[in-house]
């Protein structure tokens, strides 16, 4: 038995939270997962998980195992950057995590420009709009959009994620264009399901913040979504530029109430701390820094 190997399947099957789940994620059989982990307990002579024809949960024991496992594995893959390192030459799989629009939108093409430069790299790239631990589910870089609260992640800064509240001009031609913050409650809004408030929107200006009640005609966790039922004229959005940002220096789109802000937020690249981080972590965040440095194209021109 490979015990390196085990116990990195091991650690995949606690992190995803099934074998099913880990077995997609490793490419592997989901017969193969499961008897690594069972010639592994057989091998330290312990009962590492509590299995039933409809979960998997480890045990104590189990618990404490992983955490060592990811402890030693860490170890290795930090021995083997440090050495590899020297080539600086991106090498393996490397796993991605991104949010879904930001992700088709903009890292998709990124990342393939970035594949054909590093001819040695594999991506694995996961798009979800779902909030994840990176460290849990074996992501290498995790793309977030947010300002960041403190955490044991270390967080590089890749562009800001400027807001715009917007619709169509047919739309505005019908119901007329508002003046204030306050008059978004006689308007239609198409609103962002995952935002914290599903009845209010919050905008500044004129050194007054607002909390306006809107009346959600769409409420979606997708903003390309909303963008098209904006295009739709069904009513007003608000949206990141890097969404609606084409539409607007189009004429599609015309920007709402342009004297108030509906706040901005950034895109962070997120990566566990190591003595020795990957080569292919470092070239992939430095590339996308380097990509997105300048003001990009989907930002409105002031």
């Amino acid at each position: 038995m490979d015990k390196l190997a085990a116990m990195e399947i091991f650690t995949q099957v606690v992190g995803a939270g099934g074998f099913s789940a880990a077995a997609r994620r490793m490419g592997l059989s989901r017969s193969a997962v499961s008897k690594h982990v069972a010639e592994l307990e057989t091998e330290i002579g312990v009962q590492l998980l509590f299995r039933t024809t409809r979960k998997m949960t480890p045990t104590e024991a189990g618990l404490a195992y992983v955490e060592r496992c990811r402890a030693i594995l860490e170890a290795v893959a930090e021995t083997e950057a440090a050495i590899s390192d020297a080539e600086q030459q991106p090498r393996g799989l490397l796993r991605v995590n991104a949010p879904m629009s930001f992700g088709i939108l903009h890292l998709g093409p990124a990342v393939a420009d970035f594949m054909g430069a590093n001819p040695r790299l594999q991506v694995q790239m996961i798009l979800d709009d779902r909030f994840v631990d990176p460290v849990a589910e074996g992501f290498d870089v995790t793309i977030r959009i947010a300002e960041m609260e403190d955490s044991s992640l270390i967080a590089r800064r890749i562009v800001a994620a400027r807001m715009a509240v917007c619709a169509a001009p047919e739309y505005l031609a019908v119901h007329g264009v508002p003046k204030v913050p306050d008059d978004l409650r006689d308007h239609d809004c198409l609103h962002y399901g995952n935002l914290p408030s599903s009845t209010h929107w919050r905008l500044t200006g004129e050194g007054d913040a607002y909390r306006v009640p809107i009346r959600a005609r769409l409420c979606t966790n997708n903003g390309q979504a909303l963008r098209d039922a904006a295009l739709a004229g069904l009513g007003i959005c608000a949206l990141p530029t890097f969404i609606v940002g084409p539409e607007l220096q189009a004429g599609r789109l015309a920007s709402v109430l342009p004297d108030y802000s509906f706040g901005e937020s950034t895109v962070h690249a997120l990566y566990a701390p190591s003595r020795y981080l990957a080569a292919k972590v470092r070239v992939f965040i430095d590339f996308l820094v380097d990509r997105f440095r300048d003001r990009p194209s989907w930002d409105l021109v002031e």
